[in-house]
């Protein structure tokens, strides 16, 4: 595991690339994921979930996943657990200074961070873990979320739009009547 994770931090850029396509593509599942349930998913999406990110990245589940803003290094990792940078005991070589044998989780994320398109969302303060999502799919929170913010964003600009033009909709007809249409445009049954 610990060779992969170290694989994944080197490779953070090809990582990045992949998570946006899963992302993108739990996005667009949106309305499926809704109308089957996302509670009857959960499980199923967090086994795999699990499964993947546990072989890549020694992933803890912890339900808020940081993969992407900390350069493909799970800061849950960290014997700490430490979510937002590292701590002041970082041996020389950027050891644990609680697992003296392993590299510490920061000093990847920083290195991995510097390969990736959004390097600089490592410098976003990441909010404390909440233990009562620890299990549960990230995949599926995230995807609903993004899918509930695009369907208000377009329900904000049709309000916007309808508010812009209210006078406009008052002087017009709802109809417009239609224009005769030209003779050579008029199929009159000739053949």
């Amino acid at each position: 595991m610990y060779a992969l994770r170290r694989f994944a931090v080197r490779h953070s850029r090809l990582f990045e690339s992949i998570y946006a396509v899963v992302e993108r593509v739990m996005v667009g599942l949106d309305p499926a994921f809704s109308r089957i349930g996302y509670n009857r998913l959960e499980r199923p999406v967090a086994l795999v979930e699990k499964t993947v990110k546990g072989l890549l990245f020694d992933c803890k589940m912890c339900g808020q996943c940081a993969l992407s803003s900390t350069g493909m290094s799970c800061p849950m990792n960290c014997p700490k657990q430490l979510r937002n940078g590292p701590c002041g005991g970082v041996r020389p070589g950027g050891f644990c200074e609680v697992k003296p044998s392993m590299h510490c989780v920061w000093c990847d994320a920083w290195d991995g961070a510097s390969r990736m398109k959004h390097g600089d969302w490592i410098h976003e303060v990441l909010p404390p873990v909440d233990r009562t999502l620890e299990g549960s799919s990230s995949w599926l929170r995230v995807a609903r979320e993004k899918a509930a913010a695009s369907r208000q964003r377009r329900q904000d600009e049709r309000t916007t739009l309808a508010q812009a033009f209210s006078e406009a909709r008052d002087q017009e007809p709802v109809v417009a009547p239609l224009a005769e249409e030209p003779d050579r445009a008029v199929n009159r049954g000739e053949g």
